[in-house]
């Protein structure tokens, strides 16, 4: 994971999961191993040739971004009740989806004067994708979370795309995320169900 000085913003009390973002860059990782290899296995699952063979995911930058924070929201789903371990390396894990995220747009030759507005739309696109899916899903309204999915991964199409085995896969997987217990959270061993 790249390290790098920039930061985002200010805490945002109103909506206290976007707060996560704005710890970004200065934090040190008291916790390296347990998030690396909890990051590693979830951006393991983003990159699951189902999504874009068979759940109608791009096989784009784009689409890849989509399916890393789709599976980012998930984890952090997971970790909003935890305990305070729990809810540290989901903290960690954002900030280090969010650096590589950077180090990528470093990566593509973007100057550096445009990298913080880009971070911070891109950031802004990842909260509201949270808020979106969240409602969604606390309503267990599989439509909506599809009708939302599609909105968000296909902002191009002229008809709607249907979505609607990715938002049952979302739904598996949080059940999946909520079966495992703490301590497979605490130490980074929390594993995402395959997309079938």
């Amino acid at each position: 994971m790249q390290q790098g000085p920039t930061q985002l913003g200010a805490k945002n009390m109103g909506f206290p999961e976007k707060t996560m973002i704005f710890g970004l860059f200065g934090k040190k990782n008291n916790n390296k191993a347990i998030v690396e290899r909890q990051y590693s296995v979830l951006t393991s699952a983003a990159r699951m040739p189902e999504f874009y063979e068979r759940m109608n995911v791009p096989d784009t930058v784009m689409g890849r971004f989509e399916m890393l924070s789709l599976v980012m929201i998930l984890f952090f789903r997971r970790t909003r009740t935890s305990a305070t371990s729990g809810q540290e390396i989901a903290q960690e894990i954002v900030d280090a989806f969010f650096e590589d995220i950077d180090y990528s747009i470093r990566e593509l030759g973007i100057g550096d004067n445009s990298i913080p507005k880009r971070m911070k739309k891109l950031a802004g696109m990842f909260y509201g994708r949270l808020e979106a899916y969240s409602k969604a899903m606390d309503a267990t309204d599989v439509e909506s979370l599809a009708v939302a999915l599609g909105r968000n991964i296909h902002p191009k199409a002229t008809e709607a795309v249907d979505m609607k085995a990715l938002a049952d896969w979302m739904f598996q997987a949080e059940a999946h995320l909520s079966a495992q217990s703490e301590e497979i959270v605490a130490t980074g061993s929390a594993t995402l169900p395959k997309a079938a």
